[in-house]
């Protein structure tokens, strides 16, 4: 496995929207003797990518698009001799990327023919290549969907809600804060309420979790605040996911304004016997491809360094997961036959 080519693809700048470019050369540096080689328009001016030998009965898939900013990369040897190779990317996706390439050059080397090669743009703002794959390419019997899971296999995984909430006052001068009401003191106290609330902890997935984003209030500094709005995003559990969706709506008032912007149920997922699991408590394109029998979610790097400005990956990691791959491989085969 050489190192040049994962460099090469660490080297395009794939931040999520600009990801076209990247499927564009991966659609002739990817595509081999054996391989039938599509691509499709998603609709946003990004590309899927669909490499099959044969009829697939499993279909190796991951994301193309990688979040902002751009970070190139470069290699350290640290003071234990192993290759790190450090980027955007790095482990999320692109290490998965190579590794399944990997895996399927390999595969078609000892002449298997009955694999797939999915590339899907837009994954990580809202999986919007995802959804139109079902419209591209049929289903099969297994998907394993790559993400950084440090090479095992998720047995469950969190879901998502995402609201946008807005919360108003009335403006004054902030010298007179009777004459007004300040949607930031209002937005303090809606956050104690919800801090006060307590979701159940599930045995599987554990705790409920939440972040707020987009934080926004157009006030200048001697003038109460009329309007804040913001997103608010969940990490959801079986034991919690219903009940996000209750307590969200129960703060609707006339001055508390909440739309969902949609999200994912959580959901357990395909383990094979011999294999290291976990769970895990971020989202990914596996519900959004329906139709197949099983689904399998793994790959290598961490998901503790994704989207940071340290993301890295080890390259024997990126071996390891090939290899992992091509197991899966041939166990499904096994009982398939």
């Amino acid at each position: 496995m050489k190192l040049e080519p994962f460099i090469n693809l660490l080297s395009i700048d794939s931040s999520s929207g600009k990801e076209r470019r990247l499927a564009e050369y991966l659609s002739y540096a990817f595509s081999t003797a054996r391989c039938n080689t599509s691509s499709f328009e998603v609709g946003d001016n990004s590309l899927n990518l669909y490499f099959s030998w044969g009829q697939p009965r499993i279909v190796f898939c991951t994301h193309l698009d990688t979040v902002p900013p751009f970070i190139p990369p470069r290699i350290v040897t640290q003071a234990d001799n192993e290759l790190w190779i450090f980027g955007r990317g790095s482990c999320d996706a692109k290490g998965q990327i190579y590794a399944m390439y990997t895996a399927c050059v390999e595969l078609e080397e000892a002449g298997c023919t009955d694999f797939g090669l999915l590339l899907v743009s837009g994954e990580e703002t809202g999986s919007h290549g995802a959804k139109q794959v079902r419209n591209q390419i049929p289903p099969c019997e297994y998907l394993v969907i790559g993400e950084p899971t440090d090479n095992k296999m998720v047995s469950a995984c969190k879901g998502t809600k995402a609201f946008e909430v807005t919360i108003l006052g009335q403006s004054a001068h902030s010298g007179y804060p009777e004459y007004g009401i300040s949607s930031i003191l209002r937005f303090n106290d809606w956050l104690n309420q919800l801090q006060a609330i307590k979701f159940p902890d599930d045995p599987l997935l554990g705790p409920t979790t939440w972040n707020i984003g987009c934080l926004h209030s157009n006030n200048a500094q001697n003038i109460l605040s009329d309007c804040v709005r913001f997103r608010i995003y969940f990490r959801t559990t079986f034991a919690s996911d219903e009940m996000v969706q209750t307590t969200m709506a129960s703060f609707q008032n006339d001055f508390i304004k909440i739309q969902a912007h949609g999200g994912d149920t959580p959901a357990r997922y395909h383990t094979l016997e011999g294999f290291p699991t976990k769970t895990v408590a971020f989202g990914n394109d596996a519900p959004h491809l329906p139709g197949y029998q099983h689904k399998i979610i793994c790959g290598p790097g961490s998901i503790l360094v994704a989207h940071t400005q340290d993301e890295a990956i080890r390259w024997k990691d990126i071996r390891q997961a090939a290899d992992l791959y091509k197991e899966i491989y041939y166990q499904t085969q096994t009982r398939h036959s």
